[in-house]
């Protein structure tokens, strides 16, 4: 059963808020960079419409919570 672009766009934030933060440990970040910024780089256009700010903080909370378990 393929992913829908809801559950695409959730595995990709999911990655983003990973790679974001293995990124900010290791000081590669450009200034300035947010976690938004960030992962509104990598979502590709054709899925874009899912996106919304608060399915991003649904993530992280979601993954921090999980991560800390």
């Amino acid at each position: 059963m393929p992913l829908n672009d809801k559950e695409k766009m959730v595995a990709i934030i999911s990655n983003g808020i990973a790679v974001f933060s293995l990124l900010q440990e290791r000081d590669s970040l450009p200034k300035n960079t947010t976690m938004y910024d960030f992962i509104l780089k990598v979502i590709p256009e054709n899925i874009k419409t899912e996106l919304s700010i608060e399915l991003i903080d649904e993530v992280f909370q979601y993954v921090t919570s999980a991560h800390s378990s």
